[in-house]
């Protein structure tokens, strides 16, 4: 069984739409979110997958969400099968954290006929043995200090290190502040993660606050040799579920 996400209760987040950030931004792609998470970001944009009624992990709307409502459990088959329903070519995979159900997403993804796989993770989690042939991109996001996550639950030397050297792996780090770049700068030193692999992508669920800080991030990618990345489907859709 697979544990996912809501776009209301009873109805799993599973949609077509555009990919709305990193490597793969613009591109028609089949959605499935997952539930569950093992960090807490304060600004985190889908904690309707983890703060459930008595989470007490901080987030700054205080906002608890009631777990039946919010969470189902389907059959890896019935997801393949509404995956392959909404005739795209490509599967992005995002949570919560999806990794966490590893071996569930292996079966799950092996039923897909001709889909190429993309997986979000917040990059403290490695890949099943068994789902990871089956994946051709990783969108690694590691979560910095203004997160509010403790950098030993969140940076993981060892998983970061592991990720620099996976070739499938492409990095997206949310900047809220022009000094969130100097972590992400002493992080590519400190693991060897290739530039040419790292986006900066605004933190910001509105349209407004994602042009403000582009306008002084661009700067600063372009400065340090790093890519940007918007948040394409907030200036689509909104802050909504199942876009």
């Amino acid at each position: 069984m697979l544990t996912l996400a809501t776009t209301t209760p009873g109805e799993p987040e599973l949609f077509a739409s555009l990919q709305g950030e990193g490597p793969s931004m613009g591109r028609p792609v089949a959605f499935v979110r997952l539930s569950r998470c093992n960090l807490a970001c304060a600004w985190c944009d889908t904690a309707y997958t983890w703060r459930f009624t008595g989470d007490n992990r901080p987030h700054r709307d205080g906002l608890a969400f009631d777990r039946k409502a919010n969470q189902i459990a389907l059959d890896e088959a019935e997801v393949a099968a509404r995956i392959m329903a909404l005739g795209q070519d490509r599967l992005v995979i995002t949570g919560g954290e999806p990794l966490l159900q590893g071996a569930a997403l292996a079966r799950m993804v092996a039923l897909l006929d001709g889909m190429s796989v993309e997986v979000e993770t917040n990059g403290t989690v490695a890949p099943h043995p068994a789902l990871d042939p089956l994946v051709a991109q990783y969108n690694v996001s590691p979560k910095l200090a203004h997160s509010g996550n403790p950098a030993d639950l969140a940076l993981v030397p060892e998983r970061l290190s592991a990720w620099a050297s996976e070739p499938k792996a492409w990095f997206k780090f949310v900047i809220a502040t022009p000094g969130d770049v100097d972590e992400v700068l002493d992080l590519i030193a400190r693991h060897a993660i290739d530039r040419q692999r790292v986006y900066l992508m605004p933190e910001g669920t509105d349209s407004t606050t994602l042009r403000e800080r582009e306008h002084w991030l661009s700067g600063l990618a372009i400065e340090h040799g790093l890519r940007l990345s918007d948040r394409l489907h907030i200036h689509l859709y909104g802050d909504t579920r199942g876009t």
